[in-house]
Formats: structure tokens, C-alpha cells, sequence
């Protein structure tokens, strides 16, 4: 299912971008609305590792694929924008045929 390290980047960013928007549009309105902090504390670790480990292998991607600086920063910046890890992977990633 998951041969290949784009397929496991897609994998990757696709949880980072749904673990961010859980943050955004769920678990924060709990915290701040509801008085309901726990939420936010397990999937906002979760969301710090995805975010971490989705730097990480953006960056090796760039070393690996010579992704040249305007990728790179697209990359990086898709990660903390809400829906930009979507998009990346859907304009930047080969499709799977």
C-alpha cells in the first residue's frame, strides 16, 4: 500500500493537515467555549509530533528529490496553513496512476 516515500509523505502530511484543522475547528472551541481542556492537550501533542516529523521529511525531501528553495518553502509553509498540506501533496506529488 505505502511503497513509496511519496506515498508515506502523502500519508504523513494528510494526518499533520487533519490533526492541525481537529486543533482549529474543534478541540480550541472545546478549550475556550466549553472550559474543556483535555481535547486539546492529546491532539495537540499529536499534532506536534506530525508537525515535527512532517518538517523533517520535507526537509529530506528536499535533499533526496533536489527540491529547489521555492518548493522547500512551499512545503514548510503548507504545514501551518490550514488545508495547505492538501494542497501541497495534491500540486507538488506525483498522482498515483
Amino acid at each position: 500500500m505505502l511503497k513509496t516515500k511519496e506515498d508515506r509523505f502523502r500519508v504523513l502530511a494528510f494526518a499533520e493537515g487533519v490533526s492541525f484543522l481537529l486543533i482549529l475547528f474543534i478541540t480550541m472551541p472545546l478549550k475556550y467555549y466549553f472550559e474543556m481542556p483535555g481535547p486539546n492537550k492529546i491532539i495537540g501533542m499529536a499534532h506536534g509530533v506530525l508537525f515535527v516529523i512532517y518538517i523533517f521529511v520535507a526537509v529530506q525531501f528536499r535533499i533526496d528529490r533536489s527540491w529547489n528553495n521555492k518548493v522547500t518553502l512551499i512545503a514548510l509553509i503548507a504545514s501551518i496553513v490550514p488545508f495547505g498540506t492538501f494542497y501541497f501533496t495534491s500540486k507538488v506529488l506525483p498522482n498515483k496512476t
